[in-house]
């Protein structure tokens, strides 16, 4: 059985009287420790897709699998254990807290999980070591976002999630945030699924799903993908 499945998903939003399709009849698959893209254009589902994936929304109909347990079928209570255990997010815009430290910031999610990791030894691991006592306002934004994927990643989940993380970047800032989701990715086997407009960054991934039109409409596997610093747009 693969690490992430969605077996026919489909989420269907009710706007009065009108039904609005945001996914269609959706199936992949991921494995353990992949590095995964999922790449549309605006409007394709890809957010919603991650919505349900990170349990922030519930599908209509079909079946999602994570690590075999099927969360498509989990109530409001099982969702928000499954939030705060099972999944790290990375958005585009950090959300820090303003007025705690990096190191403050990144303990907020050690305080609320099972297994945590030691809020330093992660910001070490994605650049920040010398950071820690900083405030969000004195660090730049590819530092906020370092400090948003340490955050992520302190609670030891078992899905990274990440929707447009180098959007609000500029293009230097977003390639190293990018080659740090890759080193993250093959150094701690977590499994990593990055949302993103951009096709240039399905080079570095190990599986890329195309989506469009609020469906599946290819599924690459890339026997040999490239570095993050090789990628250009």
């Amino acid at each position: 059985m693969a690490f992430v499945e969605f077996r026919d998903v489909s989420k269907v939003y009710r706007m009065g009287e009108v039904e609005v399709a945001a996914v269609r009849s959706m199936s992949f698959s991921i494995e353990q420790g992949e590095l995964v893209v999922v790449v549309g254009p605006s409007g394709a589902g890809k957010t919603t897709l991650l919505n349900m994936l990170g349990g922030m929304d519930t599908a209509t109909s079909g079946t999602i699998l994570l690590d075999g347990q099927d969360i498509s079928r989990y109530d409001a209570k099982q969702l928000t254990a499954y939030r705060r255990y099972d999944i790290g997010f990375v958005f585009q815009f950090y959300n820090l807290v303003q007025n705690l430290t990096a190191r403050e910031n990144v303990e907020l999610a050690s305080q609320i999980c099972r297994d945590p990791l030691d809020a330093d030894e992660v910001l070490r691991a994605v650049g920040l070591g010398r950071r820690a006592q900083n405030f969000p306002g004195q660090l730049s934004g590819g530092e906020q976002q370092r400090v948003a994927i340490a955050r992520a990643l302190a609670k030891n989940p078992k899905l990274l999630l990440c929707d447009e993380p180098t959007g609000a970047l500029d293009y230097v800032t977003g390639k190293a945030i990018l080659g740090l989701l890759q080193e993250t990715c093959r150094s701690t086997g977590k499994t990593v699924v990055i949302i993103t407009h951009n096709a240039a960054f399905t080079a570095i991934a190990d599986r890329v799903i195309h989506v469009r039109e609020g469906s599946v409409s290819a599924v690459e596997v890339n026997p040999s993908p490239a570095s993050a610093d090789a990628v250009e747009w």
